[in-house]
């Protein structure tokens, strides 16, 4: 890997640390050659300390260290994306990231529908909601709606229609998403067990 730790002439390199399984976005730091390789050989994410002026191995003092899993080099060589298994909070302040953020699995538009399947539960008039008028009608009408969807994606399947098909799956989705919502889970728990799983 050929890092240019000479292009801003004071030999460091901003360094993004990113959680490898959340994708999350840690916090900021800045590495020289000796920091590099100090990582390399420990595992355990070192920076160039600016204020301290000296090498500083995150979570010295705390404990919080950030674990390596990988740095990928950016294509101007200048900047170094190091995917980590965080120990602990990641900022000195406490919180997981330095943006204040918690760290948590994030599955983009999957997560705002979840978060907007929970605000019409709790939010919302079951006349007026779709949502929240099935959940009045308790988990077996949520478990049959599921599985009235799962034989509509399959009979769909077997045609050639494609839209019907993703509409259908679509649907499908999202009655499996309210389903587990009322058993008290969310997707990252689905996650999670297929993670146990991979080999």
């Amino acid at each position: 890997m050929k890092i240019d730790f000479n292009k801003n002439n004071d030999g460091l390199v901003p360094a993004i640390i990113q959680d490898v399984t959340t994708k999350n976005v840690l916090m900021l730091g800045y590495m020289n050659e000796e920091a590099y390789q100090k990582t390399i050989d420990t595992k355990l994410v070192t920076f160039f300390s600016r204020t301290k002026n000296r090498l500083w191995t995150k979570g010295e003092e705390s404990g919080n260290v950030l674990n390596l899993v990988a740095i990928k080099l950016d294509c101007d060589h200048d900047t170094l994306l190091i995917s980590v298994n965080p120990t602990g909070p990641t900022c000195h302040k406490g919180t997981d990231t330095c943006w204040a953020e918690n760290n948590e699995q994030n599955f983009g538009f999957l997560t705002h529908l979840e978060n907007t399947i929970t605000d019409r539960i709790q939010n919302s008039d079951a006349k007026k909601s779709y949502v929240a008028s099935l959940f009045a009608k308790g988990i077996n009408k949520i478990a049959q709606k599921v599985g009235e969807e799962a034989i509509e994606v399959v009979i769909e399947a077997k045609d050639s229609n494609d839209d019907l098909f993703l509409n259908e799956s679509a649907d499908l989705l999202f009655h499996f998403l309210m389903l587990l919502q009322a058993k008290g889970f969310k997707l990252n728990d689905v996650v999670e067990v297929l993670k146990g799983r991979e080999k």
